[in-house]
């Protein structure tokens, strides 16, 4: 039998459906063997309800149940600051690989236990392991704004040519760099690219590399076999045997997060994919958008497609811990204080050609108070409304959004810090409020018109 890795990455918020987070145990297990690693590529503690409420103490549980080999931290790793990334790295069995997140000058959490590159020699067969982090997380994490990430294709030259030295038969990245896994096939020697970061699958082959990535909330958990060419085999989670005791220590866990509390019907259920919320307008986006906008009486509300996580449909009785799942950040709703010329700068960067993480298609504003036609053809915003009446340039308009978009640069940089005017409560607390007062019943109504 060959070598063997398995690999699994963005779990996300499969810590908050305990049947399925056992079912991805139960698949590691079934599948594993002597000659066989188990290996993570990042945003495997955050986000999620479970995590929000424990700190990513639920991972903890998984890892101990299944006793992964490696792991690299993604930027989710972070959510909870640097102190609580090097507690995870103390605290779990598997070995943490970066070989690009620095600290005052040194490797990060080099003294909790982690190391850039790793050799495992299983038969015979040398494999190398290291492991990179997408540069741009401080400007993605607010919380890891402390650590340093280098560029990741120099430090991985020096970690592949040291895994050839040292006897590398096989070399393999752990990388958390989502599409910028292309540029590190292209311009480094590395066998195979653990992927992750990126929520869509990928199974192919660039430059001699095999590229692999099993998407978001361990839907998928990924078999790549070495021989004379590695190959892939997809295994769908939710046909695999369930671990009982990780479900249940999962089940015990969302029990006492004390979310439980109904507070609206939805008898349309209300999905959240990658398809619905990267493509446009959609039911659970304009829900998201309208309730920030209710809650801070703003001209306008936006919620940035990435921020809504994927997820089990909202239907039936909806709870206060449904609602943090959509959006599982300690992060509160801000008001920025835009002129009209700068609001229409915020819709032109909703196109996924201008976010480094999306896809080409990709759309990544969901909107309250507008309408909106993109004109694809030619190549951008045709006209845009505020309250019905076209955006005037010269006018001042109040949007209401998350407090992350004035962080960051890599989404919307027509908003900054310097547009705050003012600050609600946390986004969740903001959703369940408005589902208390005026219910959960979003409907697509033409507020964004691609064509």
């Amino acid at each position: 039998m060959a070598l063997r890795l398995l690999h699994y990455s963005d779990v996300e918020n499969a810590y908050d459906d305990p049947d399925h987070i056992g079912r991805l145990a139960g698949c590691i297990d079934r599948l594993r063997d002597d000659r066989t690693l188990v290996v993570g590529t990042g945003d495997n503690t955050s986000p999620g309800v479970l995590s929000l409420v424990t700190e990513g103490a639920q991972a903890l549980d998984f890892f101990d149940a299944v006793s992964p080999d490696f792991e690299t931290f993604g930027n989710h790793d972070f959510d909870y600051g640097a102190d609580r990334a090097r507690e995870f790295v103390r605290r779990s069995p598997q070995t943490w690989l970066t070989a690009n997140v620095r600290e005052n000058g040194d490797q990060f959490a080099a003294a909790a236990g982690t190391v850039p590159h790793a050799m495992r020699e299983l038969d015979g067969t040398r494999v190398g392991f290291f492991g990179l982090t997408d540069p741009a997380t401080p400007d993605l994490n607010p919380n890891a704004t402390d650590v340093r990430f280098a560029d990741p294709i120099p430090a991985a030259r020096e970690a592949a040519s040291r895994l050839r030295d040292d006897g590398a038969e096989y070399v393999v990245a752990l990388s958390h760099l989502g599409r910028g896994d292309e540029k590190l096939a292209a311009a480094v020697d590395v066998d195979v690219i653990l992927g992750g970061h990126v929520h869509s699958e990928q199974i192919e082959r660039l430059s001699g590399t095999l590229l692999t990535r099993p998407g978001v909330n361990a839907r998928v958990l990924l078999e790549i076999e070495f021989g004379s060419d590695p190959t892939v085999t997809r295994h769908p989670v939710a046909d695999a045997p369930r671990d009982d005791h990780v479900a249940a220590t999962m089940r015990e866990r969302m029990a006492a997060t004390g979310l439980d509390a109904v507070v609206a019907t939805v008898d349309d259920p209300i999905e959240r994919t990658e398809a619905t919320t990267f493509r446009g307008e959609s039911r659970i986006g304009n829900f998201v958008a309208d309730a920030y906008r209710w809650a801070t009486d703003a001209d306008v509300g936006l919620q940035n497609s990435g921020g809504i996580r994927e997820g089990n449909p909202l239907a039936g009785e909806v709870t206060v811990a449904d609602l943090v799942s959509v959006v599982p950040f300690q992060e509160r709703v801000a008001v920025a204080e835009l002129s009209g010329s700068e609001l229409l700068d915020v819709f032109r960067q909703a196109h996924g050609a201008t976010v480094t993480f999306g896809e080409p298609d990709w759309w990544h504003a969901h909107l309250s108070g507008v309408e909106l036609i993109w004109n694809r053809a030619e190549g951008g915003l045709e006209s845009a409304t505020v309250g019905g009446d076209p955006v005037r340039e010269d006018a001042t308009y109040a949007l209401a959004t998350t407090e992350y978009l004035l962080h960051t640069d890599r989404e919307f940089p027509a908003l900054r810090e310097e547009h705050r005017a003012a600050v609600g409560d946390v986004q969740y607390e903001v959703l369940a409020e408005y589902a208390r007062e005026c219910g959960v019943d979003p409907e697509i109504d033409g507020r964004i018109a691609r064509r």
